[in-house]
């Protein structure tokens, strides 16, 4: 069981990390192709970002139940 939580932990770091490079990957692609102003592109991904967050707590909740 333990083997599962440090996978499982791993798995979260690597999914964190890899939404940095997501998130400045798809802001860069429209600064660079001149469809946003960097500005707007920033505000932009920082505005649909937030009901990411609204929608993680609930699925926390559902996974510590399904854990049980």
């Amino acid at each position: 069981m333990t083997v599962l939580y440090i996978i499982a932990v791993l798995v979260l770091i690597f999914d964190f990390i890899t939404g940095f490079h997501d998130s400045a990957n798809s802001i860069a692609t429209f600064v660079s192709t001149k469809v946003l102003s960097p500005f707007a592109a920033v505000s932009m991904a920082a505005f649909f970002c937030f009901p990411d967050l609204l929608f993680a707590i609930p699925l926390k909740q559902i996974s510590k139940t399904m854990i049980r």
